[in-house]
């Protein structure tokens, strides 16, 4: 399991960065428009890295939803492959059954 300040830091990047979505779209639309003056644009790159660092998606980590884990995570299901693997062996992920031949 991992440490809890892992998994809460890991929350709280989330939480900064839907609540800074819509103003860094908004900052990236002027940026890549290419009809406005150079020193406009500038500008605005200069108000967007005023922002901070952890509202930007790339620092976004994917974790488990059970264990915390880092490693190995299934986007689909937002599980580690180890959890993944005793869920799907007691039947609790729907569609997702254990292979034997």
């Amino acid at each position: 399991m991992a440490r809890l300040s892992s998994i809460e830091s890991a929350k709280r990047i989330r939480r900064r960065v839907d609540a800074k979505k819509a103003q860094r779209a908004k900052l990236k639309a002027i940026i890549n428009d290419k009809t406005l003056p150079l020193e406009e644009r500038f500008a605005v790159q200069l108000k967007l890295s005023a922002l901070p660092r952890t509202s930007s998606f790339t620092r976004i980590r994917n974790r488990c939803m059970v264990t915390g884990r880092a490693r190995g995570v299934y986007r689909k299901f937002n599980i580690s492959r180890i959890m993944l693997r005793e869920m799907a062996a007691e039947g609790l992920v729907p569609g997702v059954r254990k292979a034997s031949w």
